[in-house]
């Protein structure tokens, strides 16, 4: 265990730089104490890593103490890095490892490749964890694409409620939600979100962004998602469900179970659900047939029996 966290340190501060004992601890999950120690154990094993001091100090490897691997090309590492879905590796239990391995993969290969790479995560993030599985159009990704690797604005024409805008744009980044791509920029100096798909034109322009040295974007993107959910309408309600159509309806766009218990009912669940609103409520019900059925609010209940009585009268 010891050896693995001594070897950890080394490549941490390979790929970072100058790393604090609080920092190295918190990655780590040890104390400050032990950073300390292992950095003791380390500097009698040979490893030249030493302590700045002051405000700005921390642990420091000496320049040029790194292992090379070669025939490792940055397309090729980046390809390895940007393919991770940080939720299946969660569901799977080995996110931790993957990190690892990426840390490994950065200290052993040549500067230049290594810092490429890292660059790279900071430019495109997936996120796994879908809405609902579509196909879009996407002519202009490339042209997206390379203004965000060259750090070049990028000037788009979009479709809004009032009529068509055009703005200039900093993109800092791509992200990709199943299929559906977005890319992710400073807009008169507020950060925005614009899905690719629905631009009716991009140009990239010869003015070099700069791009904000805080900036990370997997953080952005989790932090608007959750700023995105919390602004959904939200429309509480109790449901009778099988456990079937329970796994369904926890997986509809949109929809929260927040809580279940076993029914009176044999087989049966009983369930409190945030919907959206009262009409999407009553859709996503019916498209349970007779393996669901509304409680609570009176008004779901009878919104739902109305919608049957007209659907048995179509048919009768």
């Amino acid at each position: 265990m010891r050896a693995g966290r001594l070897i950890a340190i080394v490549l941490l501060m390979q790929n970072n730089g100058k790393m604090t004992s609080k920092v190295l601890a918190e990655k780590l999950e040890v104390s400050e104490r032990t950073i300390i120690r292992d950095m003791e154990s380390l500097s009698e094993a040979g490893v030249p890593v030493y302590a700045e001091r002051g405000l700005h100090g921390g642990w420091v490897l000496s320049e040029g103490y790194r292992t090379n691997l070669t025939g490792m090309h940055v397309d090729e590492l980046v390809s390895v890095i940007v393919a991770s879905q940080a939720a299946l590796l969660g569901d799977l239990g080995i996110a931790k490892h993957y990190d690892a391995a990426v840390q490994k993969l950065l200290a052993a290969s040549p500067t230049e490749v290594s810092r490429s790479a890292a660059i790279a995560r900071q430019k495109i993030h997936i996120d796994g964890a879908g809405w609902h599985q579509m196909q879009e159009s996407v002519p202009f990704l490339s042209v997206v694409q390379e203004a965000v690797w060259e750090e070049r604005a990028l000037q788009l024409r979009y479709q809004r409620e009032d009529g068509i805008a055009e703005r200039i744009v900093q993109p800092l980044g791509l992200v990709a939600k199943r299929s559906v791509w977005y890319v992710v920029g400073l807009a008169g100096g507020e950060m925005r979100t614009y899905r690719i798909a629905r631009l009716l034109g991009a140009v990239m322009l010869e003015e070099r962004i700069q791009r904000p040295t805080d900036f990370d974007l997997a953080s952005y993107w989790e932090e608007s998602m959750g700023d995105f959910r919390q602004r959904l309408p939200k429309y509480p309600a109790t449901v009778l469900v099988t456990e079937a159509s329970l796994t369904k309806l926890s997986k509809e766009r949109y929809v929260k179970v927040l809580e279940s218990s076993p029914s009176e009912e044999p087989n049966w669940i009983t369930a409190k659900v945030e919907f959206q609103t009262l009409a999407s409520a009553c859709e996503i019900i019916l498209s349970c047939g007779s393996r669901i059925a509304a409680i609570e609010p009176a008004e779901l209940r009878e919104k739902v029996k109305d919608e049957a009585k007209a659907m048995n009268a179509l048919y009768s």
